[in-house]
């Protein structure tokens, strides 16, 4: 049995059961029974963060621990000085049933009284996936947040910062342990922490408009940004009960996390929500045209023999998830020109986020996790090189030899000229060509580059490996092998929340965990400098000192999107 590494994390943080090093060498060794028996009792702690929150009656609570909001009194519960309130409705009327593949449903008023102890279900995705999806309970009536603050009254609104969990738009939910606050907050007791969820997949971004009874879904292909902006409301309208000042509001996110914050400032009307975003290895590159959207869809329905929406509501959901993995990592939001410009890259040049502060960045080797994650350099070779194969043919000849003269000067084992192109594809030429249009159109820029390596064999400075720093996640190495440097990580998370708080992520000597003044230069078009987070030497620098990006034969790659 197989079991991902996140899940083998949690299972020894919670039941403190085992000592890292022993749950490293002894998971997925054993015996079939041993490790059937290990999945239960992970199954048992995840599954217990998950309950039915229900109505209280009067006067039977803890009016400390209770927030008045639109759709109801909350009451939440305290541990270390941080409360915690989970499972909040941000919608009037969960998506299921008639309202599947609808748009979100706003709240309405109510004075009931009900319990926020319990995360809200996870949306629905596929469990040979991601492992660890069976760990969660599952529903399509997913749309739900959590809050985490300080337990001491403040006088002052606090600055919120509003998670976005990644997972490829297909995967993951904010019952994720690497997604719970309460560490940030407990640090941090200056911000208001939340986390919210969306539908994920075909629930979120299926495109149905052109099917025969298709008009009445006329949302479908971008449903879970929708969620993410409704649920940007209900914080906008409620976090001030909470302590929280609903006029800075910081949106941050890794991933899928990473490309949502940066799609969403797109979205008309969305900026009264926040006024700030990190964007941490995500970005627009990770949406796809209605003509990619479509041709998905039709994939999908020739598998399952349907024709109209009508008959995709027949199918059972586990089965419509399952079959839907033949569009991995093509499930994705849609430039409709609707609720996404066709091209966002231009709308950023044109102004269209000029008065959003970013901050956003990357890691040094991206693609080792999903090499890592593939199962090794075989399996990701296999994938990615039929992948690229594939999407090369959009190249022109010229385009084609400028991508090749890259792959042959890339040094090393065989798989790194394959890893660097994707790392360029997806994530770096995407993160400057944003940075240099967001500074065009006189808005604000701070762009970093991760480079701390994990000791996971392959890992390096891979997708997500800044994640447990950045979150306050020590206990969750498998993904790294190692915890990194206490004093850099406080460092780093500290200049997430003054970004929080200013807009301006520099720290002051006395402000630094580590004690040094950390001046961050915004992005310019001239000295193109981002902050460098070395594990022992954060510092700012010049792009082309550490040639980062190859300007001339990659940075083209972005004209194509998702690659």
């Amino acid at each position: 049995m197989n079991i991902s590494r996140k899940v083998c994390s949690f299972f020894c943080a919670m039941l403190m059961a085992f000592s890292f090093a022993a749950c490293l060498c002894t998971f997925g060794h054993g015996s079939a029974a041993e490790d059937a028996k290990m999945l239960s009792e992970a199954q048992a702690v995840m599954r217990a963060q998950y309950g039915e929150n229900k109505r209280i009656s009067a006067g039977s609570y803890d009016q400390s621990l209770a927030v008045k909001c639109v759709n109801g009194t909350f009451v939440g519960r305290k541990n270390e000085g941080v409360i915690a309130y989970k499972g909040i409705p941000f919608v009037g009327r969960q998506p299921v049933g008639e309202l599947r593949w609808k748009a979100p449903v706003d709240v309405v008023p109510d004075d009931g009284v009900y319990e926020a102890y319990y995360n809200g279900k996870a949306p629905v995705q596929d469990e040979g996936l991601y492992e660890t999806a069976s760990l969660y309970v599952q529903g399509e009536d997913c749309l739900y947040l959590n809050v985490w603050k300080a337990a001491e009254a403040s006088a002052k609104k606090k600055p919120v910062m509003v998670w976005i969990h990644g997972g490829a738009y297909e995967m993951g939910g904010t019952v994720d342990p690497s997604y719970e606050l309460h560490n940030f907050v407990k640090e941090n007791p200056d911000v208001i922490a939340v986390s919210i969820e969306y539908r994920l997949g075909v629930f979120g971004f299926f495109h149905l408009s052109h099917l025969p009874d298709g008009k009445d879904y006329p949302d479908a292909q971008n449903l879970g940004l929708m969620d993410q902006v409704m649920a940007l409301k209900w914080v906008h309208e409620n976090i001030a009960g909470f302590g929280g000042d609903p006029e800075n509001v910081t949106i941050f996110g890794e991933s899928a996390g990473g490309g949502s914050v940066c799609q969403l400032p797109l979205i008309q009307g969305s900026h009264k929500y926040f006024q700030r975003v990190i964007a941490q290895s995500g970005g627009i590159v990770f949406t796809r045209s209605t003509e990619q959207a479509v041709g998905c869809t039709n994939e999908l329905m020739e598998i399952l023999g349907c024709k109209t929406v009508a008959d995709l509501q027949k199918v059972d959901v586990q089965k419509l998830v399952k079959e839907a993995t033949v569009l991995g990592l093509r499930v994705m939001p849609e430039r409709d020109g609707i609720y996404l410009p066709m091209d966002p890259y231009e709308a950023y040049a044109n102004g269209a986020a000029k008065d959003i502060d970013f901050l956003q960045g990357c890691n040094k080797d991206e693609m080792n996790y999903f090499m890592v994650s593939s199962g090794g350099i075989e399996p990701f070779m296999d994938f990615y090189g039929k992948r690229w194969a594939k999407s090369s043919t959009q190249l022109t000849d010229k385009e084609k030899a400028l991508v090749e003269s890259f792959c042959k000067d890339i040094k090393g084992d065989r798989y790194e000229p394959l890893c660097r192109l994707y790392d360029q594809i997806w994530f770096i030429a995407p993160l400057f060509r944003l940075s240099e249009n967001q500074t065009k159109a006189g808005g604000k820029s701070y762009t970093y580059y991760f480079t701390v390596e994990a000791s996971v064999p392959l890992m390096k400075s891979g997708h997500a490996v800044e994640l447990a720093s950045v979150l306050k996640h020590p206990e969750q190495t498998l993904e790294t092998g190692r915890a990194f440097d206490e004093i850099f990580s406080k460092t780093m998370r500290r200049m997430w929340v003054q970004f929080a708080k200013t807009g301006n992520p520099s720290l002051s000597a006395k402000d630094s965990p580590d004690g040094k003044a950390h001046e961050w230069p915004l992005y310019d078009l001239k000295n193109k400098e981002v902050m460098v987070f070395d594990e022992f030497n954060i510092h700012p620098e010049k792009e082309s000192r550490r040639k980062i990006l190859d300007w001339e034969r990659t940075y083209f790659l972005t004209k194509y999107f998702c690659l």
